[in-house]
């Protein structure tokens, strides 16, 4: 047995799962001589959510990203995490999308890629791995591990069996939720060793505090490669921590021949840097063993607490962990990554806060009953699925069979504002998003989003200062600036802000504090039974009526989209509709009126 070769997940997976994957560019590139000269086997540092994050929230180009990673990272395997046909959206694309992306990945740094798909159907990983064996990569095939009635030994073994027919060049365990427990690690990767001829990794969340453990088991029964994070971003729904795998192991025929002195340095600035990002913390991002019941994975856990935050229910996240096992149940057992996560635990959280079950069902969950994200491990409830999608077919086949070519038309929708084709996958994997980020660079806006100052005890607020931050009521988001603090008289300060780019001067008594907002665009509260509302805070991606339109009970009148996932919205009486008060791109809350029909 030679040493165990270590992955390190810091720049990628360990902040995704600890600060909801915000940490900048800015904050990777100073430590990365450091960890150039560490000698791991590979560093993640691209996929998974980081894409989305840059877009969306830190208004980062993410190839910059990785061609900047990529020269400061000379003597390292640059690894990236991509979902198969989902690439890193949430919807499957065309084979050229797949083909395109992955090349462009390659040729912007990326040396190995860890392919996997939700649901295990291996159809869905096909393209993306012939891909990279075209740009001479390696191709890591994927098991995502679960537990359910119908996930087994057996049915891993042949997974992985398929997965080296398909040309991969190692087999990695993919145990997002931290579901492994020791001795079921070392039954199955001993099963996998003995049925293919591969280079075996586990990668393992701590969520249940088992990890470690579940990791030196793997290497006894012969697994070659672990993942770890440096520790200043590890443990709890991270990961084990590298400095510790690797005293665990030295001395031994195990040794990883890290220096641990090195890693600690590396530790030490990155404590630091994770002090800059404590607003997105989150209590629930702690070891809790009951992830072996509900399974919500770590990176799931950090986003849906902030994003439950966002709906200001973050009180009731614990309904949503009871619900999310049940709405898994309903869905065949998928296990629960980016999608199926998502999709699973988006309907859980409009499950809890509609007050019914399915009231409102997310078009990503009906797509996934009609197989558009491909074949479910196990049936699914038919009542449910006879809701979502009526006598609809369901997709037998591979579904990216369905899709015809998408790149022309991608170059061509989003035009002159593309200026490489990575700017048009850009687009391609969140076109709202993607266009949106891509007008702002044309602009010179991007502004990400702050970053709340750190608190020193005892040091007092500097007069004259500014100090920008946001604040969520009831799902409104408003930009504050402190620009000053007067003295104190009776107990009160006189506080100078700007809200929302306008100056106010407000009295301030300490922790009593309010801001008092009107609705959004100052819509009216629904009362009536022809007011259309919303059961959650979201954006409107589409309006599907006009004024003076005739339209029946239940038929699907706008679009929304909250945490990622887009719900249609269905009139609640039939009639001609009196008024539209959105358009899209609005934000919107619930009680809002937002369509009226006179019935």
């Amino acid at each position: 047995m030679s040493k165990i070769n270590i992955t390190d997940v810091v720049l990628r997976d360990a902040h995704q799962s600890l600060i909801a994957t915000r940490m900048r560019t800015e904050d990777m590139l100073p430590i990365c001589d450091k960890l150039d000269r560490v000698g791991f086997w590979s560093l993640e540092c691209w996929g998974g959510a980081t894409f989305d994050a840059c877009v969306r929230f830190l208004k980062e180009d993410p190839w910059e990203r990785l061609r900047a990673l990529r020269k400061a990272l000379p003597n390292t395997r640059l690894q990236m995490l991509l979902r198969g046909q989902n690439l890193l959206g949430y919807r499957h694309y065309a084979d050229d999308v797949v083909e395109a992306f992955v090349a462009k990945a390659a040729e912007n740094g990326i040396d190995v890629f860890r392919v996997f798909d939700a649901l295990n159907d291996l159809r869905n990983l096909e393209t993306a791995i012939r891909a990279v064996k075209k740009a001479g990569k390696h191709a890591q095939g994927t098991i995502c591990y679960t537990t359910s009635p119908v996930h087994t030994i057996e049915t891993f073994v042949e997974q992985a069996r398929a997965l080296h027919q398909m040309g991969a060049d190692s087999i990695a365990i993919k145990d997002m939720a931290g579901l492994l427990t020791p001795y079921a690690t070392y039954d199955l990767v001993k099963a996998i060793k003995e049925a293919v001829v591969l280079p075996v990794f586990i990668h393992t969340h701590a969520t249940a505090g088992l990890a470690a453990q579940c990791q030196l088991k793997a290497i006894e029964a012969g697994a070659e490669h672990i993942d770890t994070a440096i520790s200043a971003f590890a443990w709890g729904t991270s990961h084990p921590a590298t400095e510790s795998q690797v005293a665990a192991l030295k001395g031994t025929e195990w040794d990883t021949e890290l220096d641990l002195e090195l890693l600690n340095e590396i530790s030490d600035y990155f404590r630091e840097v994770r002090k800059k990002y404590h607003q997105f913390e989150s209590e629930f991002t702690r070891e809790d063993v009951s992830v072996q019941i509900n399974q919500v994975p770590g990176g799931m856990m950090s986003n849906l607490a902030n994003q439950l935050k966002e709906q200001n229910a973050l009180g009731r996240i614990r309904e949503v962990f009871d619900e999310i096992p049940r709405v898994r149940k309903d869905l065949g057992y998928p296990p629960l990554v980016t999608p199926t996560s998502q999709i699973v635990g988006t309907q859980a959280v409009l499950n809890v806060l509609t007050g019914e079950r399915y009231k409102s069902i997310t078009n990503e969950v009906k797509r996934y009953l009609q197989g558009g994200y491909g074949h479910p491990p196990a049936d699914v409830n038919a009542a449910l699925r006879t809701q979502a999608i009526g006598r609809e077919q369901a997709i037998e086949g591979r579904p990216a069979d369905q899709l015809a070519p998408e790149m022309e038309r991608l170059r061509a929708d989003i035009g002159e504002l593309a200026s490489s084709d990575e700017d048009v996958l850009t687009f391609a994997m969140f076109q709202d998003v993607g266009r949106q980020f891509l007008e702002q660079r044309a602009a010179g806006t991007l502004v990400p989003e702050p970053l709340l100052p750190v608190a020193e005890a005892g040091r007092p607020v500097d007069e004259g200062v500014a100090t920008e931050f946001n604040i969520d009521v009831h799902g409104e988001t408003y930009q504050v600036a402190i620009t000053g603090v007067g003295g104190q008289a009776s107990g009160k300060r006189h506080l100078y802000l700007t809200l929302d780019g306008m100056p106010e001067e407000v009295l301030f008594e300490p922790l009593n504090a309010y801001v008092d907002q009107g609705g959004s665009g100052g819509r009216r509260q629904a009362s009536a039974p022809g007011h259309v509302t919303t059961s959650m805070p979201g954006n409107i991606v589409d309006v599907l009526v006009t004024e003076g339109d005739e339209v029946e009970a239940g038929q699907s009148i706008l679009i929304t989209e909250a945490m990622k996932m887009e719900t249609e919205v269905q009139a609640p009486v039939g009639g001609r509709v009196l008024g539209v008060f959105v358009e899209k791109g609005d934000r919107v809350t619930p009680g809002e009126v937002l369509v009226e029909i006179e019935s």
